[in-house]
């Protein structure tokens, strides 16, 4: 379902409306940003848009100091390390590309530090590749690293690392990882910050009747079609990878709006009513992870617990190892197993936080004796209510 421009039905999200920001925008407390190359360096010599930059870590620091979470998905590494190492316009090679990344990313890195610590902000530097998000253990060991860095009150920036990925392994645009990275987070906001201001019926450079779409609520064949296929104008312009992004983003339950980053401070110009397009979930993201635990997922093993441990699961709680009377099957960390009581009914499914030989070993044991077990500390809870789904009764 689509909501197009104010022309031909109601808006309210042009940059002339005054009345503020989406419920979306305003509700979100957690939310990753993604900005590009083109906005952080200048086309014509690959330098840093200190400036523009600077605008964008003040609309951050407000965004904290209203309580709010931030993560950035930062391109512009391989831009500032070609300018750097004197290499010619036009596409490099994949070991250009690798060598650029690697001196780029230390500028970036050094600009980040600098402009983040005179607003008050702690930066952090994650280097991501596909593996991280897509391999189970390495996924999990980077979800549990931003998640720190926020708890701690810093400001993590994610970019690809371009240093060591090659072609047949990397996403290639930030616009995908920027919406990984979102579900990772489970993140209730993805800002895609471009060089247009959302999505339109064709492309506005060359089709002068295209119409501006405020709302997207489901992408059909018909958004995708207004995306472009590979190779077309439009696609060349990113739209196509940013739609891709909208349906990994939608499925974890995370909204997903497309405004222009080609103003001084973007974020605040989108919580006053900047033109945009919004994609908007049809569940929030703990909601969306729970539907995807219980149907999508296949069991690796069975964890059963006893009577005390079933009242408190059904009460909403975590599962502890205390109210753990057995453990069945092969699994890893970061695994899906089924719950069941000790009559063999099925209570629900869960990812659990240690894998089967750990768990065998601190089954009925109380949380605080996990170190003393297994020589390291752990979590105290098996399973986590945020990462279980009940089965209905």
């Amino acid at each position: 379902m689509i909501t197009p421009a104010k022309n031909t039905t109601t808006s309210k999200t042009h940059t002339d409306d005054t009345s503020g920001a989406r419920p979306e925008w305003t509700a979100a407390n957690r939310i990753v940003v993604k900005l590009g190359s083109a906005l952080l360096t200048n086309n014509e010599n690959g330098a840093l848009q200190t400036k523009w930059l600077a605008s964008l870590l003040d609309d951050v620091a407000a965004l904290k100091k209203a309580g709010k979470e931030v993560v950035l998905v930062s391109s512009g590494a391989i831009a500032l390390g070609r300018q750097a190492l004197g290499l010619p316009p036009g596409a490099l090679s994949l070991e250009e590309s690798q060598a650029s990344a690697a001196t780029g990313q230390i500028s970036l890195a050094h600009a980040y530090r600098e402009l983040s610590a005179a607003r008050g902000l702690t930066a952090a530097q994650i280097l991501l590749t596909v593996g991280d998000t897509e391999v189970r253990r390495r996924y999990l060991n980077a979800r549990e690293t931003i998640h720190t860095l926020l708890r701690l009150g810093a400001l993590p920036v994610v970019n690809e690392n371009d240093t060591v990925a090659t072609n047949e392994i990397r996403y290639g645009d930030n616009d995908r990882l920027s919406a990984r990275v979102a579900s990772m987070v489970e993140a209730d906001c993805l800002v895609l910050l471009s060089d247009i201001d959302g999505l339109y019926t064709a492309p506005p450079a060359i089709d002068k009747t295209a119409r501006h779409i405020d709302v997207v609520r489901e992408i059909t064949p018909e958004i995708m079609a207004m995306a472009g296929d590979a190779g077309t104008a439009l696609s060349r312009g990113g739209m196509r990878t940013k739609i891709e992004a909208a349906k990994v983003a939608l499925g974890a339950g995370t909204h997903m709006v497309i405004t222009s980053g080609k103003i001084q401070s973007p974020l605040r110009a989108l919580a006053t009513g900047a033109k945009a397009t919004w994609f908007l979930a049809s569940s929030d993201p703990v909601t969306a992870r729970k539907r995807w635990l219980s149907g999508q997922l296949e069991p690796k093993g069975a964890i059963i617990v006893d009577a005390g441990a079933e009242n408190a699961l059904r009460d909403g709680k975590s599962l502890l190892p205390a109210g753990v009377a057995d453990v069945t099957g092969t699994f890893e960390r970061g695994d899906a197993v089924t719950i069941m009581a000790a009559d063999g009914r099925e209570l629900g499914r869960g990812l659990i936080a240690y894998n089967h030989e750990d768990a065998l070993q601190i089954m009925g044991k109380k949380s605080q004796e996990i170190p003393a077990i297994l020589g390291f500390e752990g979590r105290a809870e098996l399973i986590h209510r945020d990462f279980l789904a009940m089965t209905r009764t």
